[in-house]
């Protein structure tokens, strides 16, 4: 099998976008632009890849693979010099081929990649371009045919005279190439154009110069050339995310009666009659079982969730959600948090780096942090369980069929256990026994006529 690898462009930097991040951290559906093309190389079968970033692309460099290259390109000197700049990761694969992507361009996806390279082997191409038939091709490279139809050269937009500007095949930004041709080809770029940069295009002259074939692959969806370049261009591009994949749940038998507001992120999975509802986000690594309800405006992110559970108005990040428990509305689980099966957890109750058992309660107004609760536990409203001293965290251990009351306060690290009760308005400082009632409040005191003689909000 020939060999292969990858150079993805992505040392632009955010001035346009006005963001003080390079241009390819900006997200569509909550993940990098360069994510989507590294997926992409991935889904593919490519491994070899080198990024060409700029001096300052340390967050960038942040989000690649362990073992992909980088390479520096410190002044913006056009495509070609891009390429230029990965010079000895091309040596190091001079036998093989290189597709040339952009950080930008998100839609790229396995299937263009790999299609592209077939035709490139086939016809014993020096280089190929993919190309998309677009219905406006204002500010992209136009395909110029020869009369027999084959590739003769790609003009820029702003070098182009307006017979050349009539044409709607566009270079995508795409490019196989042979190793060793790319080498030799980058040495001839000059900035002889209108915009004074080395542009990678120009190899396409260079190539047909030397007696080399240079080929055109035709993307089937013109969606593989968009990038974006501001901000109203990267609401396009999620605007175009989003709607696939409203199209790919709704074709995996997903109810979303109405669409607004709802994200879905592309790897989230949902499974058969759940109802996604209005202004419900989904985030990356998100699982959520059959027959569930989701939403409305609920947010959940990498966390798996079973089947037949009710999430409303609520957001949960780094759990896992038992089958036919209910949530919400306006409760929030944080991360680390396991929630068992049949569990009601309703308003107002924030769950944190806790176990909840099954069939356990946890009505109202009440914050879990650090605690482990077993099964058919009553949870009353107001409860706390006070995890943090200042310095340390302490975990609350509440035994099976347990019932704590109102406003009870459990100091950590407490253990109540299975069966007992505490009750309304106690703080918990020691270990309750088994079917023990724990009671720490102060006795109550009336002093007589008090509040008429001193009472600040007596009515006179």
């Amino acid at each position: 099998m020939e060999k292969t690898c990858a150079v993805i462009l992505a040392a632009g930097d955010g001035k346009r976008m006005k963001s003080a991040h390079s241009k390819v951290l900006c997200q569509v559906l909550f993940k990098p632009m360069i994510s989507w093309v590294l997926d992409s190389c991935r889904q593919a079968g490519i491994s070899d890849l080198c990024v060409v970033v700029s001096d300052h692309g340390q967050e960038v460099e942040q989000l690649l693979p362990a073992g992909c290259a980088t390479a520096v390109q410190r002044e913006r000197k056009g495509t070609g010099h891009a390429m230029l700049m990965a010079a000895d990761f091309l040596r190091q694969h001079r036998d093989g081929h290189v597709i040339m992507l952009c950080g930008d361009a998100p839609f790229v996806d396995a299937q263009t990649i790999q299609g592209a390279l077939a035709q490139h082997l086939e016809q014993g191409n020096a280089l190929t371009v993919v190309a998309a038939q677009v219905e406006d091709p204002t500010g992209y490279g136009r395909i110029v045919r020869d009369g027999a139809g084959a590739l003769a050269a790609i003009v820029e937009h702003r070098d182009a005279d307006e017979a050349v500007r009539a044409i709607r095949e566009i270079n995508s930004g795409v490019m196989w190439f042979r190793c060793d041709f790319l080498l030799e080809a980058l040495e001839k770029l000059t900035p002889n154009n209108a915009q004074g940069e080395y542009y990678i295009t120009d190899t396409v002259a260079i190539a047909l110069a030397m007696g080399r074939r240079a080929g055109v692959y035709l993307a089937k969806s013109a969606d593989v050339v968009l990038g974006a370049n501001d901000r109203q261009g990267l609401a396009k591009l999620n605007r175009i995310a989003r709607q696939r994949q409203l199209e790919r749940l709704w074709a995996g038998g997903v109810n979303i009666p109405l669409e607004d507001g709802i994200l879905i992120a592309p790897d989230v999975q949902v499974g058969e009659d759940t109802t996604i509802l209005p202004g419900t986000i989904l985030g990356e690594g998100t699982v959520i079982g059959k027959g569930c309800v989701i939403g409305p405006n609920s947010q959940i992110s990498h966390s798996v969730i079973g089947d037949e559970v009710t999430v409303q108005a609520s957001v949960l990040e780094n759990c896992q959600v038992g089958d036919k428990t209910r949530l919400g509305p306006f409760m929030h689980v944080r991360p680390g948090s396991i929630i068992g099966r049949d569990v009601k957890i309703g308003n107002f109750v924030e769950i944190k780096n806790s176990v909840i058992g099954d069939r356990t309660s946890v009505a109202h107004l009440t914050y879990l942090g650090d605690s482990d609760l077993g099964t058919g536990v009553n949870v009353g409203c107001g409860v706390v369980t006070a995890n943090y001293d200042g310095a340390n965290k302490f975990r609350t251990t509440i035994g099976d069929g347990a019932f704590i009351g109102c406003n009870t306060n459990l100091v950590a690290p407490v253990s109540v256990g299975e069966g007992a009760i505490t009750a309304a308005g106690t703080t918990v400082t020691q270990d309750v026994p088994a079917d023990a009632l724990a009671m720490g409040r102060a006795r109550q005191i009336n002093k007589e006529n008090w509040a008429r003689e001193k009472g600040k909000y007596h009515k006179r």
